[in-house]
């Protein structure tokens, strides 16, 4: 060991020595916020704690190394080395990119032949463009000196993301006006509410003639409202391409797909079911419901919902 590392190290434990505050502890993240990261910490529910950019692809259940104290700050995740992890996915964004691009690397003419060797004389061309505007070229030959390669199999719609165009609350049968956003529950002991997300028709527009493989929402809990810990989205499907003015019906449901603490945003795959409905418009778009105060809660207005295709 150097003398400056020996150094280094007895003013650490001389600096920890006089402090019953640890420097750095580990903690559970419960969710990921807006602003940061909800911790389990020291047995307590910390909010929007921030994180230093470092740590990356930040998610719910991640073992963290936070820095304590009354402004905790996470420094960052412990996990495997994430080398193997990137290559993949880079290799996986690369082919996504190469196969945006055109087809063709180079379309050129000119009075005399082609400069070079592997060129066939062609009979006829045949040219057109696919579903993704890409340009595919077909040449008939009056004799193939060289096989032709084989065509590239195509590839799987691009996912379609659908934004809700409105949202509300409502409660005894009808729209509560003070509400703009989702809830879910009763805080008061003026009756349950309940919530929908409205998005016309461009859900089953969006799957017309296509099959689908997922369909995920997105939710976000706002804050200010019922007991910070997690707490249940109670989710359901309803028939309104518009808000109703009267009662909003939720005729499939529950589903519990998700579970959130204050500020946070969570991700669900919908089941085989919903999505079937929802692609053939036998239903129209999703809402939220309690009976009882425990999981009272407000949700963004904002719930979008990517669609996958096979």
């Amino acid at each position: 060991m150097s003398e400056a590392a020996r150094r280094l190290g007895e003013d650490q434990a001389r600096a920890e020595a006089g402090t019953t505050t640890p420097r750095f502890a580990s903690a559970q993240v419960v969710d990921v916020t807006d602003e940061g990261v909800n911790l389990e910490l020291g047995g307590d529910l910390a909010l929007d704690v921030p994180c230093l950019g470092s740590y990356r692809d930040r998610r719910a259940g991640d073992w963290v190394v936070v820095r304590p104290g009354s402004n905790p700050l996470v420094m960052g995740r412990t996990a495997d080395d994430p080398g193997p992890i990137d290559e993949t996915a880079i290799r996986t964004l690369a082919k996504e990119v190469a196969l945006d691009e055109q087809v063709v690397r180079a379309a050129t003419w000119g009075t005399t032949g082609p400069a070079g060797t592997g060129w066939q004389t062609v009979q006829q061309i045949f040219l057109r463009k696919n579903s993704e505007g890409k340009v595919e070229l077909y040449g008939q030959l009056t004799t193939e000196s060289d096989p032709s390669p084989t065509a590239p199999t195509g590839r799987a719609p691009k996912p379609a993301t659908i934004t809700a165009s409105s949202a509300g609350a409502w409660r005894n049968g009808r729209r509560d006006d003070s509400r703009d956003n989702p809830y879910q529950g009763d805080y008061t002991g003026r009756g349950n509410l309940r919530g929908g997300w409205f998005y016309g028709t461009k859900i089953q527009d969006a799957c017309a003639g296509k099959a689908v493989a997922s369909m995920k929402v997105t939710i976000t809990r706002l804050r200010g409202a019922g007991d910070n810990a997690r707490r249940h989205v109670h989710l359901y499907m309803h028939d309104e391409t518009t808000p109703p003015s009267g009662h909003l019906s939720l005729p499939v449901g529950p589903e519990d797909l998700l579970s959130l603490s204050v500020g946070a945003t969570g991700t669900a795959a919908l089941p085989a079911s919903w999505r079937a409905a929802l692609a053939s418009g036998a239903r129209r778009g999703i809402g939220v419901y309690y009976d009882g105060t425990r999981d009272y809660a407000a949700f963004s207005a904002a719930a979008p919902i990517v669609i996958t295709f096979s």
